[in-house]
């Protein structure tokens, strides 16, 4: 079975656009969890922009599922993860002032770098993922820096895959079963969405996990929370 752990960072944008409490991100992660999710995810960005350190630190005594907290490991990072202890923690290598995340690591460049965050990061309980993009090399690096999964930075497959999706998804198989050969559970996301998710559990049965938020709270706003989760769920049988 692949998880859905869903993204609330903008849920946060929302409330924050505002100021108060409204839509109540804590309330929002128990429903979600009630709607059917089997993981929240969070990336507490520096600028605070969405989700804050005190929502993240909130967050961890509400979760029931899966908590996994994503972002690049700097110090401030690393002191998230160390008092919190989530089950998962996703390394991406965006600067600060990214948008959202856009490429995966070079697993190889930094791979010193690597090494020592993810033993630390070990050392407090939590499974990590990298954030890896399409390509076996990069994948072969994260296991030498003892990674416990990879999570495909799918934003390439999601622009690709209406015009020729059995074209869009072949490296990404390709860097899947790469990972599945050297015992790295696999992990997706970035823009994906109602309509090319199907067809990527399809290409990769064993996919571990899906995080998704933009795509799905965008949906949310015409469908309803409780009803849009069971139609992402639905994609993943």
């Amino acid at each position: 079975m692949t998880k859905l752990s869903v993204n609330i960072n903008k849920i946060a944008t929302l409330r924050n656009a505002r100021g108060g409490d409204q839509p109540n991100l804590k309330q929002m992660a128990i429903d979600i969890e009630r709607f059917g999710a089997e993981g929240i995810t969070v990336h507490p960005r520096p600028d605070q922009r969405h989700i804050t350190m005190e929502d993240t630190y909130a967050l961890a005594d509400i979760v029931k599922t899966e908590f996994n907290i994503e972002g690049y490991p700097d110090q401030r990072f690393l002191k998230i993860i160390r008092d919190i202890k989530p089950h998962q923690v996703t390394l991406v290598p965006d600067a600060p002032e990214a948008i959202t995340s856009n490429t995966g690591w070079d697993t190889f460049e930094n791979e010193s770098f690597l090494k020592e965050v993810i033993a630390q990061l070990h050392e407090y309980g939590s499974r990590v993922s990298v954030f890896c993009n399409d390509d076996p090399k990069m994948v072969e690096g994260a296991f030498a820096v003892g990674a416990d999964r990879i999570e495909l930075y799918t934003g390439p497959y999601a622009q690709d895959y209406m015009l020729d999706p059995k074209k869009a998804v072949a490296s990404f198989v390709m860097a899947a079963h790469r990972a599945k050969e050297l015992g790295l559970g696999v992990n997706a996301g970035h823009d994906l969405d109602l309509q090319n998710l199907k067809y990527l559990k399809g290409s990769i049965p064993f996919l571990a996990e899906v995080s998704i938020g933009h795509a799905l709270v965008c949906d949310a706003l015409y469908y309803g929370m409780e009803n849009t989760i069971q139609m992402y769920k639905r994609q993943l049988l």
